[in-house]
């Protein structure tokens, strides 16, 4: 389900409702939110995740006009799942700066390097940045858009409680794969509807 113009709140309204909402949406993440390793952060996106991050932009941007608040949405609405899919943005994130630039001169790649298994079924690897290109011939950014696609079947199996594996198989970073809480594996559940 995606956001209209009619779906979002004025920015007074908005400030009014922010506390509570905000809180909300805290609590909401913490259940859509996968650290792999030590600096890799996968953050699921939704309906709700996108909605928080169009509000916020408009409030710190004092964006009120409609075509502006079009633009946002056009923006952000695609990082929302289509129901056969999970979104997800992907952190790299090292706190010191020089570090920092040495790993992602190291993590080229690293984007498409991260896969989700649904149990039974072979790993499914994501689709990267396919609003932009962020990756250089040196490096590549600290944050991506994923989108992973299942099948029919994976989709299914989902939808009947599947166990959630994630995982990394990339040359300069620790090879990791656990499966997913429930907590996570249900809120991901949810954005598979087709």
């Amino acid at each position: 389900m995606s956001l209209t113009l009619d779906d979002l709140w004025s920015l007074e309204s908005y400030a009014r409702q922010r506390p509570e909402f905000r809180a909300r949406v805290m609590a909401h993440k913490k259940q859509r939110t996968v650290h792999v390793g030590k600096h890799l952060t996968l953050l699921f996106e939704d309906r709700l995740t996108i909605q928080y991050q169009i509000q916020e932009m408009l409030r710190i941007e004092k964006i009120f006009e409609p075509e502006s608040i079009r633009e946002e949405l056009a923006s952000y609405v695609s990082l929302i799942p289509d129901g056969d899919n999970w979104k997800a943005t992907l952190l790299i994130e090292y706190s010191e700066v020089t570090e920092r630039k040495r790993m992602l001169t190291r993590l080229k790649g690293i984007e498409r390097a991260l896969w989700l298994q649904v149990e039974g079924f072979e790993p499914v690897f994501p689709v990267a940045d396919e609003d932009m290109e962020r990756e250089t011939a040196e490096k590549t950014s600290a944050v991506h858009f994923l989108r992973y696609t299942l099948s029919p079947s994976q989709r299914e199996a989902v939808r009947s409680g599947a166990a959630l594996t994630v995982g990394v198989n990339h040359p300069e970073y620790p090879v990791i794969r656990f499966v997913l809480e429930e907590s996570v594996r249900h809120s991901l559940s949810s954005d598979i509807t087709a």
